[in-house]
């Protein structure tokens, strides 16, 4: 299994960036994705996921309504649309990966443990 981050860099608040994880050798059709991030000297936090049909998805409240997630089962690659950034933004984005097909309850989806697989993360650095 192998998964690659990419499209972090350095933005002015207000600014938009689009992340992508890209996997490989597994069901990308059968996975569910997410996104969590690490802010310096911080442990990291859930973001976004999304469900492996891609029926659900779940934001962390700070980025509710700023942030989309989406996958495309076809590219095998899943996005993280960020509109409205803010300083607080800052961090390493990782992409988190579940192959099971799993249908979770509630909030499940930002349980960090649900994730078996991560890429290598993406730098995003927020300037205000």
């Amino acid at each position: 299994v192998q998964l690659q981050a990419s499209g972090g860099g350095l933005v002015q608040a207000g600014e938009s960036l689009r992340l992508s994880c890209t996997g490989s050798g597994f069901t990308f059709s059968r996975s569910s994705m997410s996104w969590f991030r690490q802010a310096p000297g911080k442990e990291r936090k859930f973001v976004a996921a999304i469900s492996w049909g891609g029926a659900t998805t779940l934001y962390a409240d700070s980025v509710e309504g700023r942030f989309t997630i989406s996958k495309d089962d076809a590219k095998n690659t899943v996005y993280l649309q960020m509109n409205s950034l803010n300083a607080e933004d800052t961090g390493v984005y990782y992409c988190g990966l579940d192959p099971r097909a799993r249908t979770y309850s509630g909030r499940g989806l930002q349980n960090r443990g649900n994730y078996l697989y991560w890429g290598q993360g993406t730098l995003v650095t927020v300037s205000s």
